[in-house]
């Protein structure tokens, strides 16, 4: 702590407690030319008061008077004072320098032999590390994980639904039609299973994104979700329920039906609040409005993960924000996160038989570039360093998930349908999953026909996992 006042300067020096409590700071006075003249001390009250005496009893100068010039000071003091000042300095600095010489022996004593061992240890643990790093000594390393290793390691499970470029999903096709490639590989389909209509094992759960959505809109969007739910006078084919997510939280219908007049009912009855972030507020309003609309998302994974057979999540919004551009830079620490991030909602979508639809409410009055920007964000992540946050995006999560990115369309309740019609006909096959010998090694997925004119559309990657250990 070092004090200005007038041609003096306070350099503190050491603090010791007085048999009263208060503080004393033993202080250099030194002039403008750098010389100490004096060593007196300064007793402090602990509220910034101070007390300028003369070895602790005598004179006393309180508050603005402990401020005075070195050679006020001087005058004051007697010559006798002074003297005994000098040798008390004197006295504390030999005492100080035996102190010092004793601590250096201790340290000598005590503390050489632990940083002899701290640096053995690194060479040591390096002894000890090597022959499983290197293979070349002790005990051999782990080998590749065998074909049948890896079968055992866990199937995975795909939704494939096969259309012609426009059209309806087609049925009828045989396990020879498909060839499964992971990582450009051909992979043994292990098991084949046609699926499709009311039978099917299939849930949906339609989400009203009030986030991201105005509130002008949001009351066309009620509208249009309860057209959707009364087709066919109410009868649903498969068992839904509703998720309403709002700036302020979320809520879940937990109860499934296949009732559309009741979901309706349901929906009529409920109040939405009207969002306070809005699309506008700038970036801070679209970082907050993203974090809130991945950790919903999350949320209803986790959730619906607890339920057995196939879900699909109707997520109505125009998407959350990209928070991605040229202009927008990462640190390192960043990028390790929000590859996390990818790797933990790829994963659980992929483990809660979960497909993302992105359904954009906004009509034909949100068509502009933004609209296909996520498409720059579709190729899977491998790395960290090339993690963005666009790769969170709802359409690349949609898309990846083997689901539809639908929009430019003023018929909300006609784009529901149209998913809704994926479930007429799809193909359920496993295989078993390649083993990687470091975590989260992405691998990309791809599925050929043997029928030309027909594309098929599941999901496209997912992150391997090393074997545990036993």
């Amino acid at each position: 702590m070092v004090h200005k006042r007038g041609s003096g300067k306070f350099r503190r020096i050491d603090n010791e407690k007085s048999a009263s409590g208060k503080l004393w700071v033993p202080v250099a006075f030194a002039t403008g030319s750098g010389r100490i003249t004096s060593h007196p001390e300064v007793e402090t009250d602990g509220r910034g008061g101070a007390n300028l005496s003369r070895g602790r009893a005598g004179l006393h100068l309180q508050g603005p008077e402990a401020h005075l010039s070195c050679s006020s000071i001087a005058v004051r003091m007697s010559d006798a004072l002074q003297g005994r000042l000098v040798r008390r300095a004197r006295t504390r600095t030999i005492m100080c320098i035996k102190k010092c010489v004793r601590a250096v022996i201790f340290a000598a004593i005590v503390c050489v032999p632990e940083v002899s061992a701290q640096q053995d240890g690194p060479a040591a643990s390096a002894r000890q590390e090597s022959p499983a790093a290197s293979g070349q000594q002790g005990t051999p390393p782990a080998q590749p994980a065998s074909p049948s290793t890896q079968a055992a390691h866990g199937r995975m499970y795909l939704d494939v639904v096969v259309a012609p470029k426009s059209g309806v999903p087609v049925s009828g096709l045989e396990p020879q039609d498909f060839t499964l490639l992971d990582n450009k590989v051909p992979q043994t389909i292990t098991s084949f299973e046609a699926l499709g209509g009311s039978r099917a094992p299939i849930e949906v759960i339609l989400v009203m994104d009030t986030i991201n959505t105005g509130y002008e809109q949001v009351a066309y969007e009620r509208d249009q979700i309860d057209k959707f739910l009364r087709v066919d006078g109410g009868r649903l084919a498969h068992p839904t329920t509703l998720a309403i997510v709002t700036d302020t939280g979320s809520q879940m219908q937990e109860e499934f039906t296949n009732d559309g007049n009741e979901l309706a009912t349901v929906l009529d009855q409920q109040t939405v609040a009207l969002r306070t972030i809005r699309r506008s507020a700038g970036f801070y309003g679209a970082d907050e409005r993203f974090q809130l609309s991945i950790s919903a998302l999350s949320r209803l994974v986790a959730h619906e993960a607890q339920r057995p057979g196939r879900k699909l999540i109707f997520w109505l919004s125009p998407g959350w924000p990209y928070l991605s551009g040229p202009e927008v830079l990462l640190e390192e620490k960043q990028e390790r996160q929000i590859f996390s991030d990818i790797v933990g909602l790829s994963t659980g979508l992929q483990q809660a038989h979960i497909t993302l639809y992105s359904i954009d409410p906004l009509g034909t009055e949100d068509v502009s570039g933004r609209t296909f920007y996520y498409e720059a964000f579709l190729k899977g992540v491998s790395k960290p360093s090339q993690a963005q946050l666009g790769n969170l995006a709802l359409q690349v999560l949609a898309t990846q998930s083997g689901g539809l990115v639908l929009y430019s369309s003023n018929d909300t309740s006609g784009l529901l349908q149209k998913c809704l019609a994926d479930t007429q006909s799809y193909y359920e096959i496993s295989f078993e999953p390649q083993v990687s010998r470091a975590p989260d090694e992405y691998h990309h997925l791809e599925i050929r026909l043997a029928k030309h004119g027909l594309t098929a559309r599941t999901r496209q990657g997912y992150y391997a996992q090393p074997i545990p250990a036993n």
